[in-house]
């Protein structure tokens, strides 16, 4: 069933879990991802991301509609979501296209463009009843980087300011993760994010989720993150799965591919939503 990222949300508020959010940046992820949630009979949100265009990958005006579908019709919530829009006029396509929640990335900008174009962007998706997503701070590197650079780490005033300035619904913090996969073991600033969410009154959104340990994602979640971003791993156990192996027929290589991702996202859900006991 299709849901905003405001109504999925409060899911993980209630149950003090977190979502998991994957990139799907084709027909075989969305094919993992949903079947994972499915399987686990737990909410979930599927995102495309706008360097996924960059990266060769499938265009938003191509990838949308087969996300829709695949939400609307799956036996769990689903919030679609726009991931990483940089520029208003990509987003607007976004919610034209029917995304039911967006991300606008204005932390390559100064604080105050960042503030004014989330604005802008929390007025038009009201006109949508889409939820916003907005970033204060930055993770040192972009969408499907190979390694990070150093975070600005996101300062808990300027994170209370831009909230209630600009009525975004979540919030991407900088605490120490990165995109892509990391060089070194993460440093996490946890006091950092439980101050932020006794300050906030919307939900944290930790970037950068692949390659986190089990431990550091409990304690995240302890402090108050309530959606994680998930897809360097995923994307790496389908690739692993059929590395080194012959195949007769491309089909196979696929079916293999998506069931390792299926079941690396599994246990990213398992995590995240803090599920014990089920197989």
């Amino acid at each position: 069933m299709l849901v905003t990222l405001s109504q999925i949300l409060k899911i993980a508020e209630a149950k003090k879990c977190a979502i998991g959010s994957f990139n799907t940046p084709n027909f075989e992820s969305l094919q993992a991802v949903i079947g994972a949630a499915e399987e686990l009979n737990q909410p979930v949100i599927i995102m495309h991301a706008q360097v996924h265009e960059e990266m060769g990958l499938c265009k938003m005006d191509e990838i949308t509609p087969l996300m829709l579908f695949m939400a609307d019709r799956a036996s769990v919530p689903v919030c679609v979501h726009l991931d990483h829009g940089t520029d208003i006029g990509y987003v607007k396509k976004g919610l034209d296209l029917g995304f039911t929640s967006v991300m606008y990335d204005g932390s390559g900008e100064t604080l105050d463009i960042n503030r004014a174009n989330t604005s802008v962007i929390v007025e038009c998706a009201g006109r949508y009843g889409a939820s916003v997503e907005a970033e204060v701070g930055s993770m040192g590197s972009r969408e499907g980087g190979e390694g990070a650079a150093e975070s600005i780490y996101t300062d808990p005033d300027l994170a209370k300011e831009f909230v209630e300035e600009t009525g975004i619904d979540a919030l991407a913090c900088a605490f120490g993760t990165a995109h892509g996969i990391y060089l070194k073991k993460p440093q996490l600033d946890f006091d950092r994010v439980e101050k932020i969410y006794g300050m906030i009154d919307v939900p944290i959104v930790m970037h950068g989720g692949s390659g986190v340990s089990t431990d550091d994602y409990k304690k995240v979640i302890d402090c108050g993150v309530r959606k994680i971003n998930y897809y360097t791993y995923m994307a790496k156990a389908g690739g692993e799965a059929v590395s080194n192996k012959e195949y007769a027929q491309f089909h196979d290589v696929v079916n293999d591919a998506i069931f390792a991702m299926k079941e690396n996202v599994k246990d990213a859900i398992k995590v995240f939503g803090r599920i014990e006991n089920i197989d």
